[in-house]
């Protein structure tokens, strides 16, 4: 059991580097194209932008109102916004949970934080706090998609930490993006993923999909043990244990709290498909 627990999170981590690997590529890429520079071969020469699901969905109220795609978003985003909806009807957020590079960067961030804050770590907000909190990330996917609609400009590229993190060398990069950017990772040492959980625009957006998703995450109650691994382990803070079914607006799917990751006991906390909701 122990090995397969192993495998389960090597994969995920093996997952996670890939993304981050090749996202970062392609930004050094575009950079190296548009200086005239030779370029990395079998590598796109796309922006930021024009990898990330989410510019297909700040520019649709363009593209149907005048059939043109807001400034720096190329249509590949929305081949690529599509395909994560898809993956989200299927398996929920997965993309936040396990392709998301800036996801990535929090989460091994807060590896540090786990060291230095031992117990305390991402537990350190009272849920009188936390739980409000959580909706924030609502208000920022509808500023988002009322200023870009309205401007018919990327505005949050000037605020967004995951667009610093990969620009932040190439003199592009607001100095707001870059400050976001220093307090989010400041902020992962003390609770995990912050800026998933309280401001993500694009993780708010696929966080609906956990209502209607076809295969999700599922506790027996009959084996349960009432151990809480499931909760201890869930980075969003999710009380996977009194639920039959996972339906919280916050699962990334990531699978930490399952059998064959955190619960000791087999095929007791399950990702699968039917069932009944909690």
């Amino acid at each position: 059991m122990k090995q397969v627990k192993r495998r389960k999170k090597t994969l995920r981590t093996f997952v996670q580097i890939f993304f981050f690997i090749v996202i970062a590529l392609i930004t050094v890429n575009h950079a190296l194209e548009e200086k005239g520079m030779a370029t990395i071969p079998l590598f796109a020469s796309a922006s930021t932008h024009a990898v990330c699901p989410f510019g297909g969905v700040v520019t649709l109220g363009q593209l149907f109102t005048s059939g043109t795609f807001i400034s720096k978003i190329h249509e590949s985003s929305i081949v690529l916004m599509i395909a994560a909806f898809l993956i989200a009807i299927l398996f929920g957020p997965a993309f936040c949970g396990w392709v998301c590079p800036f996801g990535t960067v929090q989460e091994f961030v807060g590896k540090i934080g786990k060291k230095i804050f031992g117990n305390r770590y991402n537990r350190i907000l009272s849920p009188k706090i936390d739980r409000p909190l959580r909706f924030l990330r609502y208000v920022v996917l509808l500023w988002v998609l009322y200023s870009t609609t309205v401007t018919g400009k990327l505005i949050f590229a000037d605020y967004d930490p995951y667009y610093a993190l990969f620009n932040f060398w190439s003199g592009e990069v607001a100095i707001s993006g870059i400050v976001i950017l220093f307090i989010i990772l400041l902020l992962s040492l003390l609770v995990e993923r912050p800026f998933c959980k309280y401001a993500c625009p694009y993780g708010a957006l696929l966080g609906l999909f956990n209502l209607v998703r076809i295969f999700g995450i599922r506790r027996r109650d009959s084996s349960c043990i009432n151990c809480k691994a499931c909760d201890k382990a869930c980075p969003m803070n999710i009380t996977v244990s009194t639920a039959e079914k996972v339906r919280n607006h916050q699962c990334i799917s990531c699978l930490k709290c399952t059998s064959e990751a955190a619960c000791p006991v087999p095929r007791t906390v399950e990702f699968a498909g039917g069932g009944k909701e909690a």
